[in-house]
């Protein structure tokens, strides 16, 4: 079975969105940068986007991610490539 890896939505500020979410709900920042961060939750992570940066998306954990394309290696030391479903939502496959 595959695992979800994180949902991804867009943010107005990273920093004043860590605030929020980390004074309201119970989780643990794994990554940030000035475009994005990774807030820990028990069963899934949030990542925190903005517009134009990086696109809201879900993200699949997959061992054959290099099956959907060309793998890009990210700065968190993560591997993925993104592909679109019909709907044209954007759907980021990670190398487990």
């Amino acid at each position: 079975m595959d695992k979800i890896h994180h949902i991804a939505i867009e943010v107005k500020n990273i920093q004043d969105s860590i605030d929020w979410y980390t004074s309201n709900t119970k989780c643990q920042i794994s990554y940030q940068d000035d475009t994005w961060a990774l807030l820990n939750y028990d069963n899934i992570s949030l990542a925190l986007v903005l517009p134009n940066m990086h696109p809201p998306h879900i993200a699949f954990e997959k061992t054959n991610a290099e099956d959907y394309g060309k793998l890009k290696k990210h700065r968190d030391g993560t591997s993925s490539v993104y592909i679109n479903d019909p709907s044209n939502n954007s759907v980021e496959i990670l190398k487990k």
